[in-house]
């Protein structure tokens, strides 16, 4: 993506699930968690790059031994800062105390880290400051070990005013007007309502408090309180947890927008964002790593005991198809043919762009995310001129010379890197003075393989702002004097904000929005513009089931192709000579490439929960009203 996208966080969970003296004569070391737990992480730092957090929590501990353990990270590489100070306590101790090396217990008594159940975090900020208490994992901290909550998630709730207020009419002061604090109180509160109740009947049978205290663990509800906690949450989510006495989840929304995939055997119990991080983690096959079905909660007892329960009502599955355009690892099997067919579905508006003329046209992506999607591109040029090749040489009737069926036959692709990131520049662009100048050699460009007569065909995975196509990229590719520059999209045309994780809050900054704004002016309709901006003013004190998205409105009176045509036009800079067109992805193309993730709101406008079509009409009035403020 050449545009700068902040991205929603990744979550990693691991459950021993033996003693840690298997792990240490079985693999050599009782640290075998922590390692595999870094790994997990690591796998996932495409997901968050802005902090890291980790947490752990022994199981079966004394009273005054601690049993839980957490660091977090702002660091400029916050997963190597972490796991540098884990490693170094560790050392430390190891060193100061010879008698540990061989003793296991002795190591998960007295040395921070080691323990059975493990909780990582990787995030991107979305919005608020990015100080190291931003970071996940949260600690709800109680010196009743059954109401310590640790929670980490991927997710962003859109009713994060309704949930502040159910807090608040239970009678808590929440310290955070954030989803993430209002999620872990709202969690925290029906777990100390169920640990009082379970005390209560205990007592009533006859137990003692310190009798009761192991009762209480065993008799925890979590699937209970969870449905208790989540019943009105709007979002999409992925949210794990951990107990203090060692209970753990996951929760996944019910629509299915977050991804959640698991593994477990008789060693494990993990969780996390991607399945090829399992995989490659613990490597284990394709089909061992199963996805947590929407709606439903993976849960781990102290015990060991895992089930999967139904926590909400699943709806409609709308996972979210960014995740497969350009999140999630590549290197997921289904995800990797699913990028190819995008690039695969796009070629016949991109023949029609360069006329057919693949022989005067060279092919190219940008930036390396793009590429797989390119490798589809280039096998449907590849079978369109091969076509050609065999109708030609049918045509000829078999009187071509030798020459000229050698001729034919030498035609291929031409695929050259025509652009190439200069991290480092990029890096150091950070002020505004003088942006522009800089911000337009972010890139390099291979010199010497496109003639005057030559298109050039760049692949991006999507353009959600087209800034850096126009300060940047467009500009540098017409330094190679090519006839034409086609820009081609693997996604469709961004048009409406997330509001569910990843970083779109505002309409404004949406080149889609900005060219139908354009075409409303042009056709002399801006008067929609108003219209839509009191529809919404009407709504806002609806409830989110009665809402209706009418931004809609904006993009109705025009085609996919004559948006598009005004993008190609808004991000050409009048310094540029060649002629150029910008190409999208259909939306019927992208479900026929990810017919499994079929979340498309943020190019149709039609939102999964109800949620958000109140976050798109309040975008929409932050336009309109010049509020620079977030819609959620």
């Amino acid at each position: 993506m050449s545009d700068a996208l902040k991205h929603e966080c990744g979550i990693a969970q691991i459950r021993l699930l033996k003693p840690l003296e298997f792990y240490k004569e079985k693999y050599g070391s009782a640290f075998y968690g922590v390692n595999k737990m870094y790994l997990m992480m690591e796998k996932q730092h495409n997901r968050g790059q802005d902090g890291a957090g980790f947490a752990s929590i022994k199981l079966n501990t004394q009273p005054g031994e601690r049993y839980i353990s957490r660091v977090r990270s702002i660091a400029q590489q916050p997963i190597q800062d972490i796991f540098a100070q884990i490693n170094e306590r560790i050392n430390t101790e190891m060193t100061a105390h010879p008698e540990y090396a061989d003793d296991v217990q002795l190591q998960k008594k007295h040395i921070p880290y080691i323990g059975e159940v493990f909780l990582g975090h990787v995030r991107y900020g979305t919005f608020g400051k990015n100080s190291v208490e931003s970071v996940h994992p949260f600690l709800r901290q109680n010196n009743w070990m059954h109401r310590n909550l640790i929670l980490a998630g991927n997710f962003n709730m859109t009713n994060v005013k309704d949930l502040f207020g159910n807090l608040v009419e239970l009678g808590q002061h929440p310290k955070e007007y954030t989803d993430t604090i209002t999620i872990m109180e709202k969690i925290g509160h029906f777990l100390d309502a169920s640990v009082t109740k379970i005390y209560k009947k205990l007592k009533k049978e006859g137990y003692t408090k310190v009798e009761s205290s192991p009762l209480i663990a065993e008799r925890i509800d979590i699937a209970k309180i969870l449905r208790k906690a989540a019943k009105n949450w709007d979002g999409g989510y992925a949210m794990a947890g951990l107990l203090g006495h060692g209970d753990s989840f996951v929760l996944r929304d019910p629509a299915g927008i977050r991804p959640t995939y698991y593994y477990k055997d008789d060693e494990v119990v993990v969780i996390a964002s991607e399945r090829p991080v399992i995989q490659t983690v613990f490597n284990v096959k394709f089909e061992d790593v199963k996805e947590l079905e929407p709606g439903h909660a993976i849960i781990t007892k102290k015990s060991g005991e895992v089930s999967i329960e139904q926590i909400l009502e699943p709806l409609e599955r709308k996972s979210c198809s960014f995740e497969r355009i350009y999140f999630s690892r590549g290197s997921d099997a289904e995800i990797y043919q699913e990028r190819k067919q995008l690039g695969k579905l796009l070629m016949p508006e991109v023949l029609k762009a360069i006329d057919n003329d693949t022989k005067n046209t060279v092919f190219s992506y940008i930036p390396n995310t793009a590429e797989t999607s390119f490798f589809g591109m280039i096998e449907s040029v590849e079978e369109f001129i091969n076509e050609r090749k065999t109708q030609e040489i049918i045509a000829g009737n078999g009187e071509l010379t030798k020459a000229q069926v050698t001729e034919i036959l030498s035609e291929r692709s031409r695929v050259e890197k025509i652009a190439i990131k200069d991290v480092k520049l990029r890096t150091f662009i950070t002020e505004d003075s003088s942006r522009d100048d800089l911000v337009a050699h972010v890139y390099d460009v291979t010199y010497g393989v496109i003639k005057p007569e030559d298109n050039l065909v760049i692949i991006d995975d999507s353009i959600v702002r087209g800034t850096t196509l126009k300060k940047s990229i467009i500009k540098m590719m017409d330094r190679l004097h090519p006839k034409r520059i086609v820009v081609v999209s693997s996604a469709p045309q961004i048009r409406y904000p997330d509001c569910y994780g990843i970083d779109m809050a505002n309409l404004e900054s949406l080149v889609a929005f900005q060219a139908a704004l354009e075409l409303l002016k042009e056709n002399n309709s801006y008067d929609i513009v108003e219209k839509v901006y009191k529809k919404c003013l009407e709504q806002v004190d609806l409830k989110d089931s009665k809402v209706v998205n009418f931004v809609k409105e904006i993009y109705a009176p025009f085609t996919d192709e004559q948006i598009s045509d005004k993008i190609s036009e808004l991000l050409t800079h009048e310094s540029v000579n060649a002629e150029v067109k910008i190409i999208f992805q259909p939306v019927s193309n992208l479900h026929k490439a990810c017919p499994k993730n079929l979340g498309d709101w943020y190019f149709t406008g039609d939102y999964p929960t109800d949620g958000g079509n109140r976050v798109v009409n309040r975008a929409f009035i932050n336009f309109f009203e010049g509020n620079k403020e977030r819609a959620y």
